[in-house]
C-alpha cells in the first residue's frame, strides 16, 4: 500500500506532458510535491519558463485550504520583496485544477544545500543566509504577515546568491481567521511553542524569530532542537520544553554565535528578539567579530627608500562593558612591535535581549570558559 506521499507523486507525475489552459502552459517536469501541492517546470506558449504550483485536485472542494493555497499569491504580491517568489498568475485549468504561475528559481533548497555539504554549513555561511532571511522577514512582518513554516526547505538558494523565502500557503494575514483553533500549523521541528499548541492568536513575528533561530541550529549542529521518534513526539515537545542551548549539542560553539540562537529559541516569546531587525542587528555584530579582519594596504614609499614594514592588522574593539552580573570583558589585544595602520573601526555591540534571559551577553571570544557556560 502507497504512503500519502508516494500517492501524490504518482499522481503528480501523471500531469507532467500535460497541458493547462488549452495549451496556454505546458508542463514539462515535476519539480517537487507536498502535502498541498505540486510544483512543475513548465513552458508558456511564448517559450518563456516559468514555474507552476498546482493544488492537489482532491484539496480544491476544501474552502479553507483552496483560499490560503490563493493566498500565497496575495501576500507575496502585496509585499513586493526580492527576497520572496514573484507570483504572475492564478487560473483554474478545464478538469477544476487551481494553480499559481511563479518565477522559476534556480538553485537549491536551503535543505539540500546542508545535506550536500554533510549536514551543517560553517558558522560564517550559516549566519549570512539567515541574515538575507531575516532582510526578507524585515519587509514581511512590516506588512502585518507572519510566515509561520520557516525551516530549511523553505528556503532556496538561487544560483547567482539570492536568497529566496519559499511557501506563503500557511502565512497569517492581518486579520484572517482560516485557521482552526487548536490545530498546530506548521513543521514541528521549527514550531514555537505558542504555535505547537495551536494557540494561533499568540502567533505573531516572535514565533517566526523562533523558526529562524530553529533553523540556525540545525544549519550549525546538524541536529534539530527537539528530537523525538516521530512528528507526535516532537510537536509535544516543541509545546512544552524549552529548546537545549546551543552548547548541548555543539561545546565548542562560539559565545556570541550561540547567543544569537539562545535567545531566538527561548520558551517565552517575551524574553525572545523583540524583532526581526533586532535579531539581524545581532547577526551583523556577530558577523563582525567572526569574519577574517581586513588589512589596509600598505601606503606608497619615495622612490629608493627602504621597503616599509608589513602591517599590522588592527585589533578587533571588545564590546562596552555591560552592568554586572551580565559583563564580561574581552581581554585587551595588545598590537604587534613596529608601526601600525590606523584601527579600523571596531563591530557594532549586540543589542541585548531583555534582562530575564540568564546568561546574556556571553563572552565574546572564541570560546567560552565552563564558568560562563549558561546553565544546561
Amino acid at each position: 500500500m502507497l504512503s500519502q506521499s508516494a500517492r501524490l507523486t504518482a499522481l503528480a507525475e501523471r500531469r507532467v506532458g500535460t497541458s493547462l489552459r488549452r495549451g496556454k502552459y505546458q508542463l514539462d517536469a515535476l519539480l517537487g510535491v507536498g502535502s498541498m501541492a505540486a510544483v512543475y517546470r513548465a513552458s508558456h506558449r511564448n517559450g518563456k519558463l516559468v514555474a507552476v504550483k498546482m493544488l492537489h485536485t482532491e484539496l480544491v472542494a476544501d474552502d479553507a485550504l483552496h483560499a490560503r493555497f490563493l493566498r500565497e499569491s496575495y501576500i507575496a504580491n502585496q509585499v513586493d520583496h526580492p527576497g520572496l517568489v514573484r507570483v504572475l498568475d492564478d487560473d483554474v485549468d478545464d478538469d477544476g485544477a487551481t494553480f499559481l504561475v511563479l518565477e522559476l528559481l534556480e538553485g537549491r533548497t536551503l535543505e539540500d544545500e546542508r545535506q550536500a555539504l554533510g549536514g551543517t554549513l560553517p558558522p560564517q555561511r550559516a549566519l549570512e543566509i539567515v541574515r538575507e532571511l531575516l532582510l526578507v522577514l524585515v519587509a514581511v512582518h512590516a506588512r502585518g504577515v507572519v510566515h509561520r513554516d520557516l525551516k530549511p526547505d523553505n528556503v532556496f538558494l538561487t544560483t547567482s546568491g539570492a536568497v529566496k523565502l519559499l511557501d506563503l500557503g500557511i502565512a497569517h494575514l492581518g486579520e484572517s481567521r482560516l485557521t482552526v483553533a487548536g490545530q498546530a500549523l506548521g513543521s514541528p521541528a521549527y514550531m514555537a511553542p505558542e504555535q505547537a499548541r495551536g494557540e494561533h492568536d499568540q502567533v505573531d513575528a516572535r514565533s517566526d524569530l523562533f523558526g529562524v533561530g530553529a533553523i540556525l541550529f540545525t544549519l550549525l549542529t546538524g541536529r534539530a532542537v527537539h528530537e523525538g521518534p516521530n512528528p507526535r513526539a516532537r510537536l509535544i515537545m516543541a509545546a512544552t520544553q524549552q529548546a537545549r542551548s546551543v552548547f548541548e549539542v555543539w561545546p565548542e560553539a562560539k559565545g556570541a554565535v550561540a547567543n544569537v540562537v539562545d535567545v531566538a529559541l527561548r520558551f517565552e516569546k517575551t524574553q525572545r528578539w523583540s524583532s526581526a531587525e533586532q535579531m539581524l542587528q545581532a547577526i551583523d555584530g556577530v558577523l563582525g567579530l567572526i569574519r577574517p579582519a581586513t588589512v589596509r594596504p600598505p601606503s606608497m614609499t619615495p622612490p629608493g627608500a627602504p621597503p616599509a614594514p608589513p602591517p599590522v592588522a588592527a585589533p578587533i574593539a571588545a564590546p562596552p562593558a555591560l552592568p554586572a552580573p551580565c559583563a564580561v570583558a574581552d581581554p585587551a589585544v595588545e598590537p604587534a612591535a613596529g608601526p601600525a595602520t590606523e584601527p579600523e573601526p571596531g563591530p557594532p555591540p549586540l543589542p541585548r535581549a531583555p534582562d530575564t534571559v540568564r546568561g546574556w551577553p556571553a563572552e565574546w571570544s572564541a570560546d567560552l570558559p565552563d564558568a560562563d557556560r549558561p546553565p544546561r
